[in-house]
């Protein structure tokens, strides 16, 4: 629901903050068909505001910022991006009236450059081939330069990032399913929606299985996602959380994309398709169950990738 709030006129309005989260959850029926024991859901995150999941955890360290006095608006909110939280942070930071700049790999795809810039973010482009770890490096070494200068919410290491998941998409997932989710997958980036989602859901249900997500390998074109024996990896992440991890080619990732289009009307990211297609796998194993991943963000924002267009037959 959104927050409303009255102007000097009495007119009711409105506010960004108030249209985030509680998203709904989609049933995959179509694919899930094929599995008759299990039920598979995917939150539509991309109808957050800014279209992301990350709307979630920008704000939550954006008010925390606002709340200890580190965000002024004599100061610069500054972070490391893929892309989605970078996008959040510029849409919130333009409606608070702060300045944003952002370190991002200069390889993101134009789509979320071009998103930037319209809300106003400053970029600092950052070596591809070191992808999100070169731009973490990038936006330590300018706010070491001048503290003062900025407010740097850090998001892989920031505590509010996983707890904005454990106080608002654990609790929604929990009453959308009637309390009968029995598995829970996430994509890993940040590592803060499975982290904060996955602590909430266990304290709810000991039994929940907790499957987290990742690229199968290095060198991937998930975008987003991190392949973590190879990264640096992101203080707020708990590696005692999964109970198992699955790792996606990226390959697998552009089909289910394709497919989740054209058979379940869901035009959405890479990361969703990743993170549906390690459902798969977890569904027929299993074969029994109610499964619940995060559809981080919509496909628009990738459109310009070749992926997309393979010809008239989409591979199964």
């Amino acid at each position: 629901m959104a927050t409303v709030v009255a102007d000097h006129s009495g007119a009711v309005k409105s506010t960004i903050d108030g249209l985030i989260g509680n998203t709904p959850l989609i049933r995959l029926a179509r694919l899930d068909a094929a599995v008759p024991g299990v039920a598979l859901y995917g939150k539509a995150e991309w109808l957050n505001p800014g279209g992301s999941v990350k709307d979630r955890a920008a704000l939550a360290m954006i008010r925390d910022g606002e709340r200890n006095g580190l965000l002024t608006r004599q100061k610069t909110l500054l972070d490391a991006t893929s892309g989605n939280t970078g996008i959040a942070y510029a849409m919130l930071g333009a409606s608070r009236g702060y300045r944003v700049r952002l370190c991002l790999p200069s390889n993101a795809n134009e789509e979320r450059k071009r998103i930037l810039a319209i809300y106003g973010a400053e970029l600092v482009l950052t070596d591809p081939a070191e992808g999100s770890d070169g731009a973490i490096l990038a936006a330590r070494a300018i706010y070491e330069q001048d503290p003062e200068r900025y407010f740097y919410p850090d998001q892989y290491n920031n505590p509010n990032n996983w707890m904005a998941h454990y106080e608002t998409t654990g609790p929604e997932i929990w009453s959308q399913t009637g309390g009968e989710i029995t598995h829970f997958v996430a994509a890993l980036g940040t590592t803060g929606t499975f982290t904060g989602a996955g602590r909430r859901l266990r304290e709810l249900n000991p039994r929940i299985r907790l499957v987290s997500v990742e690229p199968d390998g290095p060198f991937h074109g998930l975008e987003g996602m991190k392949h973590l024996e190879s990264a640096i990896v992101p203080g707020i992440f708990d590696p005692k959380l999964a109970d198992e991890r699955i790792g996606v080619s990226t390959e697998r990732a552009y089909v289910m994309a394709r497919r989740l289009a054209r058979d379940e009307g869901l035009f959405v990211g890479v990361s969703s398709a990743a993170a549906v297609v390690a459902c798969l796998d977890l569904a027929e194993r299993v074969g029994k169950g109610v499964i619940v991943t995060v559809l981080a963000d919509g496909g628009l924002r990738y459109l310009s990738e070749r992926f997309w267009f393979v010809g008239d037959e989409v591979p199964r």
